[in-house]
This record gives C-alpha cells, sequence and structure tokens, in this order.
C-alpha cells in the first residue's frame, strides 16, 4: 500500500490561509483523480480544489469550517486502493464452492464503490441537522388556530391519534364535556441560537473590521435632484434596441464618476497602509457592491472611461450576476479603485458606507423619492435622492470629499453634460 499526502496549495494573491468550507468526500470513499475534494474559501472567491490522485480517503486535514495555513496536509489517500479492492474481490470469488459462482457479500461491497469510482462519481459529505429538536403537541394549524380563538390550551386536550395527535372531533369532544378553559398568556421567547461565523460571512465580518478599524472614515451625504435624469433613462429605455439591455441610475453615476474624478485622483487610489504608498489610478476600475447569498461581494468591472452608458448597464449587470450565481473568479472580485454600493429601493434616506479597503472612497445610492421642494420661489414635486459618501481621512481632506460629491451632484442634476 502507498500514502499519498496533499497539501493546501497556494491559491495565489499571497494567501496565507484559506478555509475549508464544504468537504466533498468523507474518510473511506474511494476517489478518482480531478473528482471535487473541497471548497475553500478565499478572500476572494470559493475555489473547488480536486483530488490529486485515484484511491481511498485515508483522513481529510480538519473539520468543515476550519481555517489550514498553505502547505498543511489537507487531506490523506491510500493510492493503490484499486487493485488491492480487485485482490479482494478475486481472492473471494476463489474460496466460494463450486456449485456457486456468485461473489461474496464482502466482494460486492468492494465492487460497489470501485465501479462508482470508475465512473467519477461524486460523493458528499452528509452533516447532521444540528438544530434542536423541540417535542410539541400533535394537532393540525387549523385546529391550533379554533384553540388560541378559544383561550383553550391544547396541552390539556386528550388525543385520540397516533402518538397522542389531537383531532378536531378531540378538540370538539372536550368542549363539549366542559373541558377547562385557560386564559390566553403570549409565551415569553427563550431560545438562543448560536452559529459559528463560517464562510463568506467570517470573511466579511474580518474585512469590515479591519477597514473600520485602520481607516478613519468620514461621511458627506448630500441631496440630489434627478428628476432630468430620471426623465432621460426613461426615455432611453424606451427607445432602445431589443439587444440593449435596460438603464438603471447605476450606468449615469458611473459615466458621472469617469468625469469627474480627473480633479480627485486621490478619491481613485488605492492605500497600502504599511509601506504608506498612495497608488492614484487614470483608470476607473469600479466596485460594484453586490449582496448575494453568501453574502456581501464587490465584482469589477473595469477600465469604464471605456464604456459608454449602454456598455456600463451591460458590464454592471453582468458582474453583479456572475457574483449572485457564484461564477465569478477570484480575479474579477479584485483590483477596483473606487466603489459603489446601493440598496435600490430600500436606500433609505442616508448611508454610511464602509470603504472597501484599501480604496480610499466609497460612493452610496439611497433611495429615490417624489416629494416637494422649493424651486425659484415655488412649491414643486421633484424626485430627489441623497448621495452619501464615505472617505479616508488620512489621504481625502473634508473639503475635497465635499467637492467630489458636489461636481456629481452638478452632472446628475444636468444629465446632458454627463454626455459632454
Amino acid at each position: 500500500m502507498s500514502k499519498f499526502s496533499f497539501k493546501l496549495p497556494d491559491l495565489g494573491e499571497g494567501i496565507v490561509e484559506s478555509e475549508v468550507s464544504h468537504w466533498h468526500v468523507a474518510v473511506g470513499d474511494v476517489v478518482v483523480e480531478d473528482q471535487p475534494l473541497a471548497d475553500v474559501q478565499t478572500d476572494k472567491a470559493v475555489v473547488e480544489v480536486t483530488t490529486p490522485v485515484a484511491g481511498v480517503v485515508l483522513s481529510l486535514g480538519c473539520e468543515a469550517g476550519d481555517v489550514l495555513p498553505v502547505g498543511a496536509e489537507l487531506a490523506s489517500f491510500e493510492t493503490d486502493a484499486s487493485a488491492d479492492g480487485a485482490a479482494l474481490h478475486s481472492s473471494a470469488s476463489d474460496e466460494s464452492s463450486d456449485g456457486d459462482k456468485s461473489p461474496s457479500a464482502s466482494s460486492q461491497a468492494s465492487a460497489s464503490p470501485l465501479a462508482s469510482a470508475a465512473t467519477g462519481a461524486h460523493f458528499t459529505t452528509r452533516t447532521p441537522a444540528t438544530d434542536p429538536v423541540f417535542t410539541t403537541v400533535l394537532a393540525s394549524p387549523s385546529l391550533r388556530k379554533r384553540a388560541r380563538e378559544a383561550g383553550i390550551n391544547l396541552a390539556d386536550v386528550p388525543g385520540s391519534g397516533p402518538q397522542g395527535r389531537i383531532s378536531h372531533q378531540d378538540f370538539d369532544a372536550f368542549v363539549a364535556a366542559g373541558g377547562q378553559l385557560v386564559s390566553r398568556e403570549v409565551p415569553k421567547r427563550t431560545a438562543v441560537r448560536e452559529t459559528r461565523l463560517t464562510g463568506m460571512r467570517r470573511v466579511i465580518a474580518r474585512k469590515m473590521l479591519e477597514s473600520k478599524r485602520n481607516i478613519p472614515h468620514y461621511s458627506y451625504v448630500e441631496e440630489v435632484d434627478v428628476t432630468q435624469l430620471e426623465a432621460l433613462r426613461k426615455h432611453l429605455n424606451t427607445e432602445r434596441n431589443p439587444e440593449q439591455p435596460k438603464l438603471t441610475l447605476l450606468p449615469f453615476l458611473a459615466l458621472a464618476m469617469v468625469k469627474v474624478l480627473p480633479k480627485f485622483p486621490h478619491c481613485n487610489a488605492r492605500y497600502d497602509s504599511d509601506s504608506e504608498m498612495l497608488s492614484e489610478y487614470e483608470a476607473v476600475h469600479l466596485g460594484i457592491a453586490t449582496m448575494t447569498d453568501s453574502g456581501l461581494m464587490v465584482p469589477v468591472v473595469r477600465n469604464c472611461e471605456a464604456l459608454d452608458v449602454w456598455q456600463l448597464a451591460a458590464e454592471i449587470a453582468r458582474s453583479a450576476g456572475n457574483a449572485r450565481d457564484g461564477k465569478a473568479k477570484p480575479d474579477q472580485l479584485s483590483g477596483s479603485t473606487i466603489t459603489i454600493t446601493s440598496l435600490g429601493a430600500i436606500g433609505g434616506v442616508s448611508t454610511t458606507p464602509v470603504i472597501n479597503a484599501p480604496e480610499t472612497s466609497i460612493i452610496g445610492v439611497n433611495k429615490m423619492v417624489d416629494r416637494p421642494v422649493v424651486r425659484d420661489g415655488q412649491i414643486v414635486v421633484r424626485t430627489m435622492m441623497n448621495l452619501s459618501a464615505s472617505f479616508d481621512h488620512r489621504i481625502v481632506d473634508g473639503y475635497d470629499g465635499a467637492q467630489l460629491v458636489q461636481a456629481l451632484r452638478a452632472l446628475l442634476e444636468n444629465p446632458g453634460a454627463i454626455f459632454v
């Protein structure tokens, strides 16, 4: 027999440790080469690691949710398991009687996993449910509703069904017999559910803590009249070709940022606090904060300065869609120079967005609402929206941050100027 030790590989970008978020195999599984072994969580994405050899899984380096350093043993394999299994099958067959040509039970058990391995079957680890099981009165929802309305405690009602299940007939008989009525009491909530942070949620927690602890944030909020912009957006959507994407606010904001950021290069920048080196970019690599089932991710639309409004809309939708579907690659989730964050229709009045380190600025979009405002001494209804921006105060002074937001406001309130 030969044992093969598989070390956690270097997944790039200077990563020194990774979380094993999910095992696709268990100890004792027969595996084939390049079969999915484990999902490994990096700071950017989930990477699927495959088995380097064929054989039997002897050990796993950790539990799902644990963090391993690069170079630590991820799993070990017995690499000549197929030959041993075949020998076992042959031996068991030889020992059977002449009148019985069928393989022994042990031979069948051995042959079965080997046949699965030969077809490249996908093995998964089944973990038991961890939620507690509470013993409750057995009754239908409609009967529970009747009991609540009548103020009757179902625990007092004898049930005639399986395992003491209470039927409507049992309930009617209890009431007809003058069963004890009890006053309705609102039960106290006492359960506590403790959940260990793993996977993307743990990565997000660490990155947010690092950003808030290391970056002295300040935020600046300004209201913007987007009445004309909304009229232009709706008009363009009405006139668009079938192959053109539907326009949202974000591509217009992205174009406005492309136009003003050359005047504020330190806002389109990344700051390395260890080397105290500020990198200011001519290109605008725009991060799009995106909510996914795994948590917040920031896919990147690169070189926005080279795209028109339709191309930006398509790239923003494609990048965000890949992130939500779990298809974004690590290099598509890194390298942004400034980030947009938007909560859409639930965007609230204002926010204080957290900077996507090591960037120096983030622009937040709040909800658009029609409300009365004063224009030329008259009260009129306009479509209003707040921009909420946060800046790294080590790099961006308060005056500069305010000037950037005011420049964006001027373009968004006069959208024709965005395209001049």
